[in-house]
């Protein structure tokens, strides 16, 4: 069988991989460097610089442990430097899998023509058509630019200019204080950089439980972060010396740089999508079934050209998904557990949904948790703010769950397996945690479930 596969991002570089060791014949199209969004402007890069910027707290920090620093600095060109290498090598871990797996990357932009051909304007200028058996469509998304807010790519950015700048901003304003917003707004606010967060929404990291918000607001706000909750941005002046910026409530703001973080868009200019018959909601999403296919027979559609949360973990389960099913399988696409992490320091992560979900679809819950600061090992590497708290329906069954703190996206994993098998805070409350270790804080907020947490001293949710 011959599948093509446009966009080498997660989800249609881990589709290309799965349905090559099915045995497919496989050609990825791909107009920029594999790996997508999430390894070159993403996820992936973000995180290197925020590798960086807990290196320098720590170094800060050191006399804590009893380890004397004289001098301790962050060079911003160093630590680009630093990310650009990293992806860079993971960029051609990715084209060795092609390789060895015996996948064809062909560079340039696709275009459906039909079910089955793509028209390919490659980028050494010549045309291809490719006819296959299936296409997946793999394009991802962009980031929302609303053109009131004046994006130039220099004095207002996105997070694609914000990972290569060169030098360091002496102010800047963040528009959106959702995951991107708070990680790089923290990010180059310990680097030096005065920040000050604007969020239409009522809290920062709107999608997140209440209480797990205000601890990381409470945090930022420790580190001189100014934070506007509540308001919106209702006119930008871009102006030689900077930013000018006025607030819903009248407030005016100026900063050297402003940082735009206020979504993300699905990508699918170019694709042909109408002239083929591919079905779309109205915001543009591909519309699919429980198998990832669209309406058109033959063509699938994964990661954030669907109605599905713009995870890059996601896009990669949906291409392994949509391969299998290219290939005779019958695997569903409907997700019951959805890891969400947020890396700032603390970490957030989260599973299913919150206590306010709860409240709205009027579930009988109970809640359990459990404070860090009261773990040897959170004690031990002197990171103790922060919680974890399981929610459960009226069967025992975890719902939901959240953690702020040390290493909480690692934490998180354990969790979302409980979400997605169905157990309950009973059955996996049985299992023995390793001591010391934080996944400690996680068997303690099981057990709290049914008030019989051992070590809880008190309760901050």
């Amino acid at each position: 069988m011959k599948i093509t596969v446009i966009g080498a991002g997660p989800g249609g570089y881990e589709a290309a991989i799965m349905a090559a060791k099915l045995g497919a014949e496989v050609t990825v199209i791909e107009k920029k460097e594999v790996g997508g969004t999430c390894l070159n402007i993403g996820c992936i890069p973000t995180k290197t610089l925020l590798a960086s910027a807990d290196v320098l707290t720590t170094s800060a920090e050191a006399e804590k442990f009893g380890v004397f620093n004289d001098h301790t600095t962050a060079n911003l060109e160093q630590i680009i430097e630093r990310k650009d290498k990293l992806v860079s090598g993971l960029v051609k871990g990715i084209e060795f899998l092609f390789e060895s797996n015996g996948v064809n990357l062909v560079r340039g932009v696709g275009k459906l023509i039909d079910a089955k051909t793509v028209e390919v304007a490659r980028s050494d200028g010549e045309a291809l058509t490719l006819v296959s058996d299936k296409i997946l469509l793999a394009t991802g998304s962009v980031p929302i630019c609303p053109e009131m807010f004046c994006y130039d790519g220099e004095k207002v950015i996105t997070s694609t200019e914000a990972l290569s700048l060169k030098t360091l901003p002496k102010s800047m304003i963040v528009v959106g204080g959702g995951v991107i917003g708070c990680e790089l707004g923290q990010f180059f606010s310990r680097l030096g950089t005065k920040v000050t967060i604007v969020e239409m929404a009522d809290q920062i990291l709107s999608a997140e439980d209440e209480s797990v918000a205000k601890q990381l607001l409470r945090q930022l706000k420790r580190e001189k972060i100014k934070v506007l909750t509540a308001n919106g941005v209702t006119d930008v002046k871009v102006q030689d010396s900077g930013v000018s910026v006025t607030l819903k409530k009248g407030e005016r703001l100026e900063a050297e740089i402003m940082l735009l973080s206020i979504g993300r868009s699905s990508f699918s200019k170019g694709l042909n999508l109408e002239e083929v018959g591919i079905k779309v909601d109205s915001r543009g999403r591909i519309e699919v079934d429980e198998s990832l296919e669209t309406s058109v027979k033959g063509i699938y559609a994964v990661g954030d050209l669907i109605n599905t949360p713009y995870l890059a973990h996601v896009a990669s389960k949906e291409g392994i998904i949509a391969a299998e099913n290219m290939l005779g399988k019958n695997k569903t696409g409907v997700h019951k557990a959805i890891p969400r992490c947020v890396y700032t320091d603390p970490q957030v992560a989260a599973v299913g949904i919150t206590e306010k979900e709860a409240q709205q679809r009027g579930i009988v819950y109970k809640v359990g948790s459990f404070d860090f600061r009261s773990l040897g090992k959170a004690q031990i590497i002197a990171k103790i703010q922060g919680q974890v708290k399981i929610i459960v329906d009226e069967k025992d069954v975890i719902i939901g769950a959240s953690i702020i703190g040390p290493e909480a996206t690692d934490l998180l994993a354990e969790l979302t397996m409980a979400v997605h098998l169905g157990l309950t805070a009973e059955v996996l409350g049985e299992v023995i945690h390793p001591h010391p270790t934080l996944s400690e804080a996680i068997m303690e907020a099981l057990h709290d479930v049914h008030g019989k947490s051992i070590n809880k001293v008190s309760t901050r949710f």
